[in-house]
């Protein structure tokens, strides 16, 4: 995800409000990837999440997720080399495609229930749409690369965005669920509360462990 701020903006209240969305934005995408394509049957995939913090806390706390996506790369000839795939091809391309978008979807999408919960909002789908995502939670860079995939699979427009709101419903309801919940909120304070500067698969994979057996 990517913010853009001057150090000179942001007084110590909203330093430490950016930071907590951070975690739980980039504990949303991990928890995605990590539990969400497990729940699909989908195979895993390694990530490790990237973690910067400034000297003094002038700056909120950067922190990104590295890798975590089945279709690596999208080549740009994607549209036209479909056809030449054979129906089961096809239909594992569309649940690795369709994962990856939830994946990207639920970053902004923990970010936003973090913040309704901590503001005591109500927070629905009926008052969320992926435009916000971009505008209001840090979801700017994904949603563009939500949309290339859509792209890059679905020629039509109109359908490419219907395609868009049935995952982003998908991406809502596993951000909403209790133990997916569960499992970003712990994800999101060991962010917080840790000093290394990359946290490993396995690590996330432990603490989702623990969260399982709560």
């Amino acid at each position: 995800m990517h913010r853009y701020h001057q150090s000179r903006d942001l007084g110590a209240d909203r330093l430490f409000e950016l930071t907590q969305q951070t975690a739980f934005h980039e504990a949303g995408h991990a928890t995605a990837i990590y539990l969400g394509n497990q729940l699909r049957g989908l195979p895993p995939v390694y990530f490790s999440i990237e973690v910067k913090r400034s000297e003094k806390n002038a700056m909120p706390l950067q922190a990104k997720v590295i890798g975590g996506h089945l279709i690596q790369s999208l080549p740009v000839a994607m549209l036209d080399s479909l056809s030449d795939l054979s129906v089961a091809e096809k239909h594992s391309y569309q649940c690795a495609y369709e994962a990856d978008v939830i994946n990207l979807l639920a970053g902004p999408l923990a970010e936003a229930r973090y913040v309704s919960i901590r503001d005591d909002e109500v927070l629905n789908l009926n008052l969320l749409n992926p435009q916000a995502l971009g505008d209001y939670y840090g979801g700017q860079a994904d949603m563009e690369k939500a949309y290339q995939y859509l792209e890059y699979f679905i020629a039509d427009a109109e359908q490419r965005e219907n395609k868009m709101l049935d995952l982003f419903t998908q991406a809502w309801m596993f951000v909403s669920h209790r133990k997916s919940w569960v499992c970003i909120l712990n994800l999101a304070n060991y962010i917080l509360e840790s000093d290394q500067d990359v946290i490993s698969c396995e690590e996330v994979s432990d603490i989702f462990e623990r969260c399982m057996n709560l």
